[in-house]
């Protein structure tokens, strides 16, 4: 890359030098020695000496990182594969050319014009171009349903993937026929994150749970004891859950 922009050793170091100073931090500096042993040797530079490259070459930070076997698109489809006990956000930035999961049985037939979530019916899973889902939109912020989280099951499983609008964090009190139509929030409080319908009433905060789920609801005081981070508004689930535990949380 650096011959290629016509570059020297000296170039970079110089220009690495700059960007040192720039930021008040001798990290971000990439001496003579040092760019030799990254090109000749194999050395994995340093969080900062990356930086400094992607500065120098003009290239995104994510190029720089797949240099060296890092794929910061793959974080997503990592972490869903990551099977924590409790719900938790995740949030993360990708590119067009990212992947993500989709049912193999409709892919090929899925007009994306009509639908933004994927259906409840999904039983094998494979790839598709975050591009196509129209990506991880900034606007919205997304979590992971714990593995152990079974309390709005069988709406959400453990393990279900949610899109959350932070706009959206009024409590609606009526407007739904359904309980598929009632709005499910995604909430944080002192000992982490859950996710159920709400009720608000004389500064408290009633957690429902699904009467499926035999999880007890909760009530914290509102607000204080818990933040309404916004309103679950899609949801990818797969279907095959295996044998509930019988220890649930």
């Amino acid at each position: 890359m650096r011959e290629s922009l016509r570059l020297k050793y000296r170039d970079v170091e110089e220009a690495s030098t700059k960007i040192a100073k720039l930021r008040g931090n001798q990290e971000f500096g990439i001496g003579l020695s040092r760019l030799a042993d990254i090109e000749n040797k194999g050395t994995v530079p340093s969080v900062y000496r990356m930086y400094s490259l992607a500065a120098i070459y003009g290239l995104s930070f994510s190029k720089i990182l797949n240099w060296y076997g890092v794929d910061i698109d793959a974080l997503p489809t990592d972490s869903a594969c990551i099977s924590l006990p409790h719900t938790r956000p995740i949030d993360f930035e990708t590119s067009p050319d990212a992947e993500f999961p989709v049912p193999t049985e409709v892919q090929h037939h899925w007009d994306i014009s009509k639908t933004s979530f994927l259906s409840r019916q999904v039983q094998r899973w494979g790839k598709l171009p975050i591009a196509l889902l129209g990506k991880l939109d900034n606007r919205y912020r997304y979590g992971l349903i714990g593995e152990n989280d079974w309390s709005m099951y069988p709406i959400l499983a453990p393990g279900s993937f949610v899109q959350i609008d932070e706009s959206k964090r009024r409590i609606a009190s009526a407007g739904w026929s359904h309980e598929f139509e009632r709005p499910i929030y995604f909430l944080e409080h002192r000992k982490g994150y859950r996710c159920g319908w709400c009720t608000q009433k004389d500064g408290f905060l009633l957690l429902q749970t699904h009467s499926g789920s035999q999880v007890p609801s909760e009530i914290y005081r509102y607000p204080g004891e818990a933040d309404i981070v916004g309103q679950v508004i899609g949801v990818a689930m797969r279907l095959n859950l295996g044998k509930r535990p019988h220890t649930r949380s």
